[in-house]
């Protein structure tokens, strides 16, 4: 089966110019000047499907690579399964996902890698890929490190926060990132300080401070800076690479530019909301209505200009992407554990749906050019994450995974039109200057036209290489 995008500008993360996109089956078979003769008008005219993108992009399809999908936490689970999580994010032109395998302290590393297997077979529309979390780093953990770089699984999370659930000492976190010097694996990061966390959440509840807002004020930037800089250090003892997750602190950021200017492998992504979220104007919302906001890390103030400097370090490549940490709960049911008590709701934010659109609007603010909206959103996390050439650009060879998106369009984003699992928005009124218009998966139109043409099952498991972004 033969498709034809013609007359749109193809972006990539190097640059931009009108052209036309063949597509055979499931890969990109050509690149071509507009109109071009190499065709033949006789072929032309036997194509299976003409997709008219004049006055729109065509960019390869965006890459979300830290979700949550069905992830148990608190004593509840993320309220997006893998089924409704990538229908939504083929909604908004994410056309693969990197989820997490889950492993806690005392279960098996191999077991619980199966068991994700089994949640995500036969669900997703579109394509995915796993990262493993060690919740427990002991020999038999470590070991597992090993093979499930032969299943295509090459990068591995630990935190330094949540005792009793996820923390691993620093000799713990040590003996990971030998391993990972080792076997080529890349290290990644939730940075706070854990036990200093704790103490500032069991205080402000002694005082009677039980509101979301304190989820925030108890989990300061000094203990995402100090925790990211720790982090570095072990993995520059190690030689170890090292990918610090979801950053939201400006101090962070910082630590990570200063070890990349030694040319050491450290990297960071940060999520959309700390690029438009703040602690003062949601997180601080009256009554209860905060925990829609409540995430770790959490949403940081805007006074101090957190936002603006997440903004500055994807311009500079002080951090390389943006990823959503999709961990979606509800309000009723969800949410509302926390009444009383912040403490007990449930971490997350549902934004896999958005991604492309609220990173694309620092493109018409003018923060970040067109090609690094590309590079930041699919082609680095591609390449950050092993699977570029198949994933992440169009060129010959890979995988049409392509989105054709008008600029001229216009998006609002609420819970009356989300697709994602959930009964609000933390993007509830958000206008967006641009619309995904159409979206292939490996050939497969999913998204037109306002329609969902998509299925569960159509989504592959894809076996990741070792990172491509090294220095």
């Amino acid at each position: 089966m033969y498709t034809l995008i013609t007359g749109g500008t193809v972006v990539s993360s190097t640059g931009s110019a009108l052209a036309d996109v063949l597509v055979e089956d499931e890969t990109i078979a050509a690149v071509l000047e507009p109109g071009s003769t190499l065709l033949g008008e006789t072929f032309r005219a036997g194509l299976d499907r003409v997709i008219d993108a004049t006055g729109k992009y065509v960019v390869p399809g965006g890459i979300d690579a830290h979700t949550h999908m069905e992830m148990p936490f608190g004593g509840t689970a993320a309220s997006d399964t893998f089924e409704t999580g990538t229908r939504a994010a083929a909604w908004g032109g994410t056309t693969t996902i990197i989820d997490f395998s889950v492993q806690y302290a005392g279960q098996d590393v191999l077991t619980q890698f199966a068991a994700w297997h089994e949640k995500a077979a036969g669900k997703c529309a579109i394509d995915y890929a796993f990262h493993q979390i060690l919740g427990g780093v002991d020999d038999v953990s470590l070991a597992a490190m090993d093979t499930l770089i032969d299943e295509g699984v090459s990068s591995f999370k630990l935190f330094m926060a949540y005792k009793d659930v996820f923390l691993s000492d620093d000799g713990q976190i040590v003996r990971a990132m030998q391993r990972a010097a080792h076997n080529g694996g890349l290290l990644m990061m939730h940075a706070e300080n854990g036990s200093v966390i704790d103490l500032l959440q069991q205080q402000a509840l002694q005082r009677g401070e039980t509101s979301p807002l304190h989820h925030g004020l108890t989990r300061p930037w000094q203990t995402e800076e100090e925790a990211t800089y720790r982090a570095i250090r072990l993995a520059d003892l190690t030689g170890a690479p090292l990918y610090v997750v979801h950053v939201s602190a400006k101090q962070a950021v910082q630590r990570i530019a200063e070890a990349r200017d030694t040319g050491q492998n450290v990297f960071g992504e940060t999520c959309p909301q700390y690029l438009w979220l703040s602690l003062e104007e949601q997180l601080g919302a009256p009554g209860f209505d905060g925990a829609g906001w409540v995430c770790s890390t959490p949403l940081r103030s805007r006074k101090e200009g957190h936002q603006e400097h997440m903004w500055q370090a994807l311009r500079t490549n002080d951090l390389q992407l943006v990823s959503t940490d999709h961990c979606p709960f509800c309000m009723k049911g969800q949410k509302e554990l926390g009444v009383g008590d912040f403490t007990k709701i449930p971490n997350g934010i549902g934004s896999v749906e958005h991604r492309l659109d609220l990173v694309y609007q620092g493109v018409v603010t003018g923060k970040i050019s067109l090609e690094r909206w590309v590079e930041i959103c699919c082609t680095t996390p591609a390449r950050m994450f092993g699977i570029y050439g198949t994933k992440g650009v169009i060129q010959p060879g890979a995988d049409a995974d392509i989105v054709v998106y008008d600029p001229a369009g216009h998006t609002s984003i609420s819970v009356d039109t989300h697709h994602m699992n959930l009964d609000y928005s933390a993007w509830e009124g958000f206008e967006i200057d641009g619309h995904v218009d159409t979206v292939m998966s490996r050939g497969s139109v999913i998204i037109d036209a306002g329609e969902y043409h998509g299925r569960a099952g159509h989504g592959r498991y894809l076996k990741r290489g070792l990172s491509q972004y090294l220095l």
